[in-house]
């Protein structure tokens, strides 16, 4: 009976993300492009917040910088397309592969941090990193303020969902193994996790690359999608951003960070629609009210959900369990 209840929980699972998959497959069909440009963005950003919630979801290591990573990754496409005339497809990697890089030496320094302590020193580095672009020392590279253009927008969509996908699969798998059990236990009982053989060095730094890699991959897509960058579109404004839809997506949950990525996109248009005087006042409103219906974000929704499902399915699972457990009791008196 219990092998029953697993088996349709994973075939619900798998129903979800094939609906998911096809929904966004079919999508740009039906719509417009500038529709199907703005869920570009929605691809990216959860790109982006699933990096965030596998160092703060997992590891337990707040983060208010994530949007500079995700600049790093931008810069390192900008910079290869315009000035080294690198095909667009190929920086992608090499974005990850920097920005990662950056995140795991930053996590060296971050070791002796936590809580409020480190949540400042990551925010230290989104303040450093529009001024160093900013700075006529590196204008030579990342433009100055002015920013640096790679040719005209474009709408990645197949190519940024097909990315996020993938990358949803490899931190399912992440953290469903040895180092996502690792993560966990360094953020639930660090103490308990060093008796236990566990560096805790180790485990945060690499928390750190993971998540400044997948922030560096949606910075690229995302100066794919304009075609133009700018220091300012990676201020600490945009860090808050990604934090905000990563709480609100459910931290420690891989599932509910579509919600989060969701909410960043089309959160803010919907606050302006509702008021034009004072947008930002209606999209607080909106999310003191998302916060107060569900607290623990989207994945307290969907666990929720199962619950209802799981109660709902009771009946059918004692009439197809049943059976199947007289009939293994009988077959098994009988060899006795």
């Amino acid at each position: 009976m219990q092998r029953v209840r697993v088996d349709a929980a994973l075939v619900g699972r798998l129903a979800a993300l094939a609906a998911a998959a096809l929904f966004v497959g079919l999508y740009p069909l039906f719509v417009s492009s500038y529709k199907a440009s703005e869920f570009v963005l929605v691809g990216i950003y959860f790109i982006a917040i699933l990096g965030l919630n596998i160092l703060s979801g997992y590891n337990g290591q707040i983060s208010l910088g994530h949007g500079a990573f995700m600049g790093i990754g931008a810069y390192t496409t900008a910079i290869l397309v315009s000035k080294y005339h690198v095909g667009e497809l190929w920086t992608i990697p090499l974005a990850a592969l920097v920005a990662g890089t950056i995140g795991f030496l930053f996590g060296f320094p971050a070791l002796r941090l936590s809580g409020v302590y480190l949540a400042l020193a990551t925010f230290g580095l989104a303040v450093a990193f529009v001024q160093l672009t900013q700075s006529f020392h590196f204008a030579s590279f990342t433009g100055g303020g002015t920013g640096l253009s790679i040719g005209l927008p474009k709408t990645p969509y197949y190519l940024t969902w097909g990315i996020a996908g993938g990358m949803f699969c490899v931190a399912w798998l992440l953290l469903r193994g040895r180092i996502g059990r690792a993560f966990t236990a360094v953020r639930d009982a660090p103490l308990a996790a060093v008796s236990s053989g566990v560096s805790l060095a180790a485990y945060k730094t690499l928390a750190f690359g993971i998540s400044a890699a997948y922030a560096g991959v949606a910075g690229s897509l995302f100066a794919m999608r304009y075609g133009f960058i700018n220091p300012l579109e990676f201020s600490v404004a945009l860090s808050i951003l990604l934090l905000t839809g990563a709480a609100l997506g459910g931290l420690g949950s891989l599932e509910g960070m579509i919600f989060g990525a969701l909410f960043i996109q089309y959160a803010p248009g919907y606050g302006e629609k509702i008021s034009k005087t004072a947008p930002s006042v209606m999209y607080g409103v909106i999310l003191l009210a998302v916060l107060f219906v569900v607290p623990g974000g989207a994945a307290q929704l969907l666990k929720r959900l199962r619950r209802l499902l799981k109660q709902a399915a009771k009946p059918l699972y004692s009439r197809l369990g049943t059976p199947a457990v007289e009939t293994a009791a009988t077959s098994t008196r009988s060899e006795k």
